[in-house]
């Protein structure tokens, strides 16, 4: 059977591939370029390598927000399917939807929608006046793509009950991993003893952790929560305890706001999240906002996290997946979500259920993929 030959456009800055939504990109790639042929298209705001010297990364594309111009770019991206002998095209998230289409129409190739979430939605939590003229768009584009990849089957199922979408077109493509088992008590353990010593933290301190690309919406907001709902609640209390928070792009008066409080621990970006997710108690997720699902509760799953997380920021997990791992507490019960924090309990026992790191295998993803538009 001929190898599949994919141009993938991507509207946006993922290369260098920093946090989870980034990641979860790179990472797709970088495992289907084991059996098949890549080629990405991508916005010029990215860096030309993966570390993957089977990838070819062209970044001469204009970003999603002045997409159109990339009108001009047509006859080069049609030349690029016929010297390539492309016949399968990705576009990640529906921005780029309108132009996979011309290509598709020119080309003859199969063309895959991959929904990380619905944008409009996003774009409406985001208070965006012209989000309903985007959900038009998008709800146009679904219903014309050939094929449509969802990181998240509540999205699948939603699309389907809602927009009409044809549900043997659509499959769930998860977010992976590359671990194939939980780290052991013994690394989770030597994890903590290093942010312990670090910021010279007692054993009777609970280390919990909370991180994200802070400069979206329903993660600046989880830190308003935090801040204004979990805190105070929590200061009522005897519990003796830190809260870790991590990632990039935060503005100058958050992190202002952040490095007054001695009960946060403000990290920024670090290169090794996985070390915050073994060595600290438990993940807490506060997110209200957003569909799709949470990069971080899978990095948070695949190193035997704990969590406790608000019902909407654990959307698109099963339980299969998540066995007692989770948490649910109800949106907006912040009171519940504070005192669960007080009664947590470190279950080191409790492990990752082994089908998690079945399906989130990158490999195990990518043949699923691939058998979906065959």
């Amino acid at each position: 059977m001929k190898k599949m030959a994919v141009l993938a456009l991507i509207s946006y800055r993922v290369l260098p591939a920093l946090m989870g939504g980034q990641k979860c990109i790179a990472s797709f790639y970088d495992a289907l370029s084991n059996e098949s042929n890549i080629t990405l298209a991508v916005a010029k705001e990215n860096v030309t390598t993966l570390g993957n010297n089977k990838i070819d990364i062209q970044n001469f594309l204009y970003n999603h927000w002045i997409g159109i111009l990339n009108l001009r770019y047509i006859y080069r991206l049609v030349k690029i399917i016929k010297t390539k002998e492309i016949n399968t095209i990705i576009v990640e998230h529906s921005y780029f939807g309108w132009l996979g289409l011309i290509l598709k129409k020119f080309t003859k190739t199969n063309l895959v929608l991959r929904m990380h979430n619905i944008e409009s939605f996003r774009f409406r939590d985001m208070q965006k006046s012209w989000w309903w003229i985007y959900l038009f768009y998008e709800k146009w584009v679904c219903r014309k793509a050939q094929y449509l990849w969802f990181s998240s089957p509540s999205d699948q199922e939603w699309m389907i009950e809602n927009w009409g979408i044809q549900s043997s077109k659509c499959t769930t493509i998860l977010y992976g991993i590359n671990n194939t088992e939980a780290p052991s008590n013994a690394d989770r353990l030597a994890c903590k003893k290093s942010l312990q010593n670090k910021h010279q933290l007692n054993d009777k301190i609970k280390l919990f952790l909370f991180n994200g690309t802070l400069d979206y919406l329903p993660n600046t907001d989880a830190i308003r929560i935090i801040i204004n709902e979990i805190i105070p609640r929590l200061d009522k209390t005897d519990l003796n305890y830190r809260i870790f928070i991590c990632g990039n792009r935060i503005t100058a008066r958050w992190e202002k706001v952040l490095i007054q409080y001695p009960q946060i621990i403000y990290e920024g970006f670090v290169p090794d999240i996985n070390l915050y997710f073994k060595g600290t108690d438990c993940f807490i997720n506060p997110v209200t906002l957003g569909n799709g699902v949470k990069t971080k509760l899978v990095e948070a799953l695949s190193n035997n996290q704990n969590i406790i997380s608000a019902t909407t920021g654990a959307k698109g997990i099963d339980t299969k997946y998540a066995g007692e791992k989770i948490q649910l507490i109800a949106d907006y019960d912040w009171q519940h979500f504070a005192q669960a924090m007080v009664d947590y309990k470190n279950k080191l026992t409790n492990k990752t259920p082994l089908i998690f790191f079945t399906d989130f295998n990158w490999n195990n993803i990518v043949h699923k993929a691939i058998e979906s538009i065959k």
